[in-house]
């Protein structure tokens, strides 16, 4: 088995691991910034390490760890001491590091002498390369013996590396080092009072033969590199964000950089930017992941939406492949760059095992064509819509229940197949793990979103029939859910129907998202609120993956007690759309205050302990960070209070904000509005816009959801809900 199967979670970093982002590249070091084969540690390019081992060493001694900074998400500072010979505690050598990150690496070494007496160093950098499978180094099971051959040239040390047919390779050039097959050694004396500095960089080798360009190299010194290039252009497309509160602000300002730092091009359309899922193990795209980040981010960059959508549109499904799970019209799970093993899910570049990113892929294009692109682009996308909804129709719904449901198609693909996919974070109160085929609560909550995102699509091209037929196929299968899945004795939606279609009774933060898609009743809302911000529910830092009163309940558990700040901020956009405001704000304001503990960067998770028993919260040993729909959850949190919401077609702009007040006014500049860029001031409950287009109306109110918009337009043959133009 392989993934988050069983046996198979990735291991730890090991404490204070840095983590560097630029792209398909990451780097993962010691805070000393060496790096150890020991450890998931390692440069690594498109899916490969391509630096399994890179230690510096003064004299023959290890540096000891002063400091690790991150300048920018693909910039880190080091600082060490180099240990002296006779045992007295303080050193006069100090040694910097200043590393980067973008299609290679480029290291500046600088060694300050403090002493009054010049001091003869040999600084020497130890390389290594393995060229080890990311799947393989995650799972700390590195198996294949490359065939490797080193060359060493003047300046530069060249690792070429041979299997199974496959050639990679990697050039170190250190201009000024004797260079060996091991090692790269400079000989200086450093003076008194003065410092000694060298540069490295680290390249690919392509195949034929010559480094690859690394995105920090250039030809002309006054020009931009084209990592700092890329970034500066980001920082200039983003908005500027003040808050009265600035410990908020930092945390949204670390989530735009965050954000920035996992975009990553889809190498056959690279005018497209997409959102890779998260550093350091899933640096690619995923499509629940990269779909959820991406409508997350709306507010800061639509346009990545519209990336990740085409960008899926293109590998949608078109054959039936029992290996990888493909089938016509399906929507991708994950796709890695360069596996050259079969450890990697359907042992091919491209896995489809997700039963929830096809639902969402059609929410989201729903999601981008209130932004204000281009007719004809979303025209482009609304055949993919449609084959997503043949999928449903003959393929997520193989027993013709009405519900869409997984069971994986071999013994390799993930057991569960929804966002909680570890191998048991499906279970029943009792703490039983429910068994395939699995109905799950939230992906009849997308389906129903899905349904009624594309009726409205379809209404505002006039094809009113193929409306009414989605608007009907939405509300048939809103009143079967509320009908099978609504546990009267409990007060909660069943996370599932298992394979005798029983409802699996755990307790479970799944319920949140369906208050997010409307698919909930309104008489059933406050229970389902109510049980969401329950104690054993809510711990304080967050809502629960799973109630501490349920037989599987783990608070260090991955999918069973944990805190997810993505979970938690679809929670609190479900819990506004039914109008329970100060349940939302507790949410927001929990998630919040826990990114203050972590230098305003929320993490993948971390673990459920109630907020009294530890005075910050737990860190999940392998969470990943930065994560994406972690980084765009207190945009999300914010952008939701805000009650902030365009549809360009409609001709308007909605704000109604309900910000508590402990988060003080809000700033917004250049932010992006229908082709135009605009700024945004909120003070308690007051909104004002500058520079709205003028073909835009701003109401102080909140927006229509889809389905009411359907429903107004086609006519009154709604079910039990939410009533129209309702508060959140």
């Amino acid at each position: 088995m392989v993934g988050w199967n069983a046996d198979t979670a990735a291991g730890s970093v090991g404490t204070g691991a840095v983590t560097l982002v630029e792209g398909s590249s990451f780097c993962i070091s010691q805070i000393s910034g060496d790096i150890h084969p020991d450890f998931p540690h390692g440069l690594f390019q498109e899916d490969t390490r391509i630096v399994s081992l890179w230690t510096l060493a003064v004299n023959g001694q290890q540096l000891e760890a002063l400091a690790a900074e991150l300048e920018e998400p693909y910039r880190a500072h080091f600082a060490g001491r180099v240990p002296r010979a006779d045992g007295v505690a303080d050193s006069s050598l100090i040694v910097e590091r200043l590393r980067e990150v973008g299609r290679g690496l480029l290291e500046q070494i600088v060694v300050k002498n403090y002493s009054s007496r010049p001091v003869e160093c040999v600084v020497s950098v130890t390389v290594a390369a393995d060229f080890a499978d990311l799947f393989e180094v995650k799972e700390a099971r590195v198996q294949r013996p490359w065939q490797q051959t080193r060359h060493m040239s003047s300046d530069t040390l060249t690792i070429r590396a041979l299997w199974g047919g496959l050639q990679k390779g990697i050039a170190v050039r250190a201009p000024g080092a004797e260079i060996t097959p091991e090692a790269l050694i400079y000989r200086s004396i450093v003076p008194a009072r003065g410092h000694w500095s060298a540069t490295l960089t680290v390249s690919p080798v392509i195949s034929a033969g010559s480094p690859s360009a690394s995105s920090y190299e250039h030809p002309d010194p006054k020009e931009t590199a084209p990592r700092n290039k890329r970034w500066k252009e980001w920082v200039d497309k983003i908005p500027v964000v003040q808050v009265g509160n600035r410990a908020i602000e930092r945390t949204l300002r670390r989530s735009y950089d965050d954000l920035g730092s996992l975009r990553v091009e889809d190498p056959d359309h690279p005018e497209r930017v997409v959102v890779a899922a998260g550093a350091p193990w899933f640096m690619a795209l995923f499509g629940r992941d990269s779909l959820m980040a991406s409508i997350m981010a709306m507010a800061v960059d639509p346009s990545l939406a519209l990336g990740t959508v085409q960008t899926l549109a293109d590998r949608q499904g078109k054959t039936v492949d029992p290996a990888t799970e493909e089938e016509p019209g399906k929507i991708l799970h994950e796709v890695r760059f360069d596996v050259s093993t079969s450890l990697a899910l359907g042992g091919k570049s491209a896995y489809y095992g997700s039963i929830d990113a096809t639902p969402l892929f059609v929410i989201v294009l729903g999601e981008v064509s209130r932004w204000g692109f281009a007719s004809e682009t979303i025209n482009a996308l609304l055949p993919h819509a449609d084959r997503a909804l043949d999928w449903i129709r003959d393929f997520g719904d193989k027993d013709g229940d009405g519900f869409v449901e997984y069971e994986r198609l071999n013994d390799r693909g993930l057991i569960n197949q929804g966002w909680k996919d570890s191998w048991d974070g499906i279970s029943f109160a009792d703490g039983r793990l429910a068994e395939a085929p699995i109905a799950l609560c939230e992906v009849q909550g997308y389906v129903y979103g899905a349904y009624m995102a594309r009726a409205w699509m379809a209404q505002a091209n006039g094809d009113t029939d193929y409306a009414a037929d989605l608007q009907d196929r939405a509300l048939k299968l809103k009143k079967r859910f509320n009908e099978r899945f609504w546990l009267p004795e409990r007060g909660y939606y069943a996370v599932a129907l298992d394979r005798d279609k029983r409802p699996v009774d755990a307790c479970t933060s799944n319920i949140g998202h369906c208050l997010w898609n409307g698919i909930v009743e309104q008489e059933k809302a406050g229970l389902v609120a109510a049980r969401l911000m329950s104690p054993e529910m809510f711990s304080g830092w967050g809502v629960r993956t799973l109630a501490t009163d349920m037989g599987a309940y783990n608070p260090a558990s991955y999918h069973n007690g944990s805190v997810w700040p993505h979970d938690n901020a679809i929670v609190q956009a479900g819990l506004l759309r039914y109008g329970f405001v100060e349940p939302a704000q507790r949410i927001s304001t929990a998630l919040l205050d826990a990114a203050d503990f972590s230098g305003g960067r929320l993490p993948e998770l971390f673990c459920g302990f109630p907020r009294g028993e530890f005075a910050a919260p737990v860190p999940y040993p392998t969470a990943c960070s930065p994560q994406a729909w972690a980084a765009t959850t207190p945009i999300y949190l914010v952008t939701n209070l805000m009650r902030y919401n365009p549809h360009v077609s409609m001709g308007g702009l909605w704000i109604d904000p309900v910000l508590p007040a402990s988060y003080g006014s809000l700033r917004i500049e250049n932010a992006p509005m229908a082709g135009s860029r605009i700024t945004i001031e909120i003070s308690g409950a007051n909104a004002t816009i500058e520079g709205l287009p003028q073909e835009l109306t701003l109401h102080h109110g909140t927006r229509p959801w889809m389905a009411e918009l359907v429903e107004q337009s086609l006519g009154t043959r709604r079910t039990k809900g939410p009533p129209p133009n309702r508060p959140f």
